[in-house]
């Protein structure tokens, strides 16, 4: 088999990429790694020569699991090609979902801005962070204050109280926030920034006006998901270093960029479709689950009794709609970012199979983000996979996840009301 790989290893000093593309019909031989079968869990090893090599080969590797299939993946790097990448990509997940509310505010992002600055700073050893934490803080302070009318114009009608309410909140948070800082309470920064910074993310919320485009006519009888809403995911694990546990998570799914997607998901988990089912893939890269019992490899619609499938959908920075059908690469846009990227450690995308952008249906996974094997910003999975929602609460202990845990439960928390055409509609 050959195969195309579009790839960008990120330099760690100067962020510049250098670019891999081995074309449709060249074959060679200098280094293979087979991709393993989505319900098998034997691993070939890979033989690769440097660490660019080994990047790729696992990134390819990871990308063919995702997609279910089981074929060699003949791979032979060419001479590099630098590129641009974009500096210090977004990895907090809570940081993207607020970055992708269509929402054009200059004062709140400033806030916004300023106080997720705030992570970088407390990587100074010491007290020396305080005096940035506070600069943050007090700059959070005179925006609002400056600005509160301009921020307030933007409320939609129907959220304004609720607009109005987290605005009060955020105010009390900063004075609250610039005391602890006073007070050299370093250990109490973290908190305090998760603190303001959901009070930003509700007032952006607030700003949201309707639905910033419409769904393609040959989708819009679809589950959709006009909006966010968010799950909760618990999961019992047979074995963990501190032996068995039950953990939980909360899931945020945003059907502002990818309602298709988004929206086929929560149908499913109100049919309590992954009650119950087992995690079926956990490698160190992804975990995976959705495949149902039988010969089938995904949902089957109880109303033409057919499986159910997903088209592929991605929306990238700059786009005032999604992309349906067409992957990334296959528009000659690999280089673009979408909005809703996989920089974030619990990302959530459907699984498909190889040359067949529209053939997820129930399977998705988690992704492990690792830097070495997906660079933040430039790696092979972005513009191929559709992302729809993150882990925003514990996605850490993803990593205990193995083969044979079972999900008791994946239920809504809030939301629900935001799913058209739906099962319960």
């Amino acid at each position: 088999m050959s195969a195309f790989i579009n790839l960008i290893s990120q330099h760690r000093a100067a962020r510049i990429g250098s670019a891999c593309v081995v074309p449709r019909t060249q074959r060679t031989t200098s280094c293979v790694c087979r991709a393993i079968n989505p319900k098998s869990n034997d691993h070939e090893e890979v033989n690769v020569r440097s660490s660019l090599e080994r990047a790729a080969v696992g990134i390819a590797t990871a990308a063919a699991v995702v997609m279910g299939i089981f074929s060699p993946l003949v791979l032979e790097p060419p001479a590099a090609q630098a590129i641009l990448v974009a500096s210090d990509p977004v990895k907090n997940a809570q940081a993207i979902l607020r970055n992708a509310l269509p929402i054009y505010n200059k004062p709140i992002r400033q806030v916004q801005k300023e106080l997720e600055s705030i992570s970088e700073a407390l990587r100074i050893p010491g007290s020396k962070s305080l005096g940035p934490v506070s600069r943050a803080v007090r700059a959070s302070q005179d925006v609002l204050s400056r600005q509160k009318d301009a921020i307030i114009k933007d409320f939609a009608p129907e959220k304004k109280e609720f607009g109005l309410e987290n605005i009060e909140k955020l105010q009390a948070a900063l004075n609250e926030f610039q005391a602890t800082v006073e007070a050299k309470d370093k250990q109490a920064v973290p908190i305090k920034q998760r603190e303001a910074l959901t009070y930003v993310g509700n007032i952006e919320e607030a700003m949201v006006k309707g639905f910033p485009f419409q769904v393609p006519p040959e989708y819009a009888d679809r589950p959709l998901l006009l909006g966010r809403a968010t799950l909760e995911m618990k999961v019992k694990c047979r074995e963990t270093p501190e032996g068995p546990q039950t953990f939980v998570q909360t899931v945020v799914l945003d059907g502002y960029n990818a309602p298709v997607s988004a929206g086929q998901f929560l149908d499913l988990v109100l049919r309590k479709f992954y009650d119950g089912m087992e995690i079926q893939r956990a490698d160190g890269f992804v975990v995976q689950f959705g495949d149902p019992e039988g010969p089938g490899d995904g949902f089957v619609d109880p109303k033409t009794g057919d499986i159910r499938r997903v088209p592929f959908e991605v929306k990238v920075i700059g786009d005032k709609e999604p992309i349906y059908d067409f992957t990334l690469e296959d528009l000659g846009r690999v280089n673009e970012q979408p909005v809703l990227p996989f920089n974030a450690y619990g990302t959530l995308a459907w699984a498909r199979n190889e040359f067949e952008n529209n053939s997820a249906s129930s399977q998705v996974f988690f992704l492990l983000k690792e830097s070495e094997l997906t660079p933040t910003g430039s790696n092979l999975l972005d513009g191929r996979f559709a992302v729809f929602g993150y882990i925003i609460q514990g996605q850490d202990v993803l990593s205990d996840f193995k083969v044979g845990d079972k999900i008791e439960y994946i239920k809504v928390i809030d939301g629900a009301a935001n799913l058209k055409n739906g099962s319960s509609s």
